[in-house]
């Protein structure tokens, strides 16, 4: 993928990502990777969605220089790649501060499993991390950040569970491209959404049951996934 390409294509899902109405001002960011050149695209830092140009999509590469762009990047740019250096099946990643996932976060608490429209998408419970240290926050705060998240998969597949809730802060969600990724923070945000309206009619709700969560996302992400049509 040329780099032109690549600046399109994060260009578009940024401006997909504000049209969601997840986002607001200049909150969030969406990246994407050339996996081969081992450059990433991703939105400036401080421009609002709206005056969003191809011009403006900075390329850096995984030592945050600047190879392309006269802006800075993303303050989030070092979470950004922390994560593709450690999750080397995702190729795009947002971060918003949509309502609902963010308010779990701020909670520090999972958002749980509750139904099968969160299974469709994310094998089990979206994952809080702890919250940085001090030091952590003021010797290298973006780079930490990612670092906690990689920490928190430890045990986790992050192809299967692709989002994460930062503690206090606001959640992260990834992808096969920056347009998925996109796809999957709606998701996220309509699932969080669902499971507060869920506890608020039940406190005492229970997980959905584990077999019925592996149906659910095997059909639409296993080896034998039938969901959809076949492709040609």
């Amino acid at each position: 993928m040329t780099l032109r390409k690549l600046k399109e294509e994060v260009l578009k899902a940024n401006l997909e990502l504000a049209k969601s109405g997840l986002v607001i001002f200049s909150w969030g960011n969406v990246s994407g990777i050339n996996r081969a050149e081992g450059l990433i695209a991703i939105k400036p830092s401080g421009i609002e969605y709206d005056v969003l140009k191809i011009e403006d999509m900075v390329v850096v590469d995984f030592n945050e220089n600047i190879v392309e762009g006269n802006k800075r990047p993303s303050s989030d740019t070092a979470t950004h790649i922390e994560l593709y250096k450690n999750f080397p099946g995702i190729s795009g990643i947002t971060h918003t501060h949509s309502i609902y996932a963010t308010a779990f976060a701020q909670a520090c608490k999972d958002i749980p499993c509750l139904g099968t429209t969160h299974a469709d998408a994310f094998n089990g419970a979206i994952p809080v991390t702890r919250f940085l240290s001090k030091e952590e926050v003021e010797i290298d705060y973006e780079k930490n950040t990612g670092k906690i998240i990689v920490e928190r998969f430890k045990n986790l597949d992050p192809n299967a569970i692709p989002a994460v809730l930062v503690a206090g802060h606001a959640p992260f969600s990834w992808g096969q491209s920056a347009a998925d990724s996109v796809k999957n923070s709606i998701i996220l945000e309509q699932i969080a959404l669902m499971a507060v309206n869920s506890l608020q009619i039940n406190s005492k709700v229970k997980n959905l049951p584990e077999y019925i969560l592996q149906k659910h996302f095997s059909r639409k992400h296993g080896p034998n996934a039938y969901y959809g049509q076949k492709r040609k």
